[in-house]
């Protein structure tokens, strides 16, 4: 699935993922392939990223919004 993951002042990445874990405000979520669509708030935490390689990135934000629709997440974070 197409992940982006954006900040006010630029793309902190942008890529192919096969796993996304986020800090929801109510709790962690983990985001697959074919997840349903949602759009919620996030939290103050640390978003993982497992990209087609078994790479894991992760990324600090302090809140934010994500939306997951089609197969692509879109994170506007703080």
């Amino acid at each position: 699935m197409k992940v982006e993951i954006i900040k006010p002042d630029k793309t902190i990445f942008s890529g192919e993922a096969i796993l996304v874990q986020l800090p929801g405000i109510d709790g962690s979520l983990e985001i697959l392939k074919n997840h349903a669509p949602l759009i919620t708030i996030l939290g103050k935490g640390e978003i993982k990223v497992q990209d087609v390689n078994n790479k894991i990135q992760l990324f600090m934000v302090n809140g934010g919004v994500v939306e997951v629709l089609r197969n692509k997440v879109l994170v506007l974070a703080e």
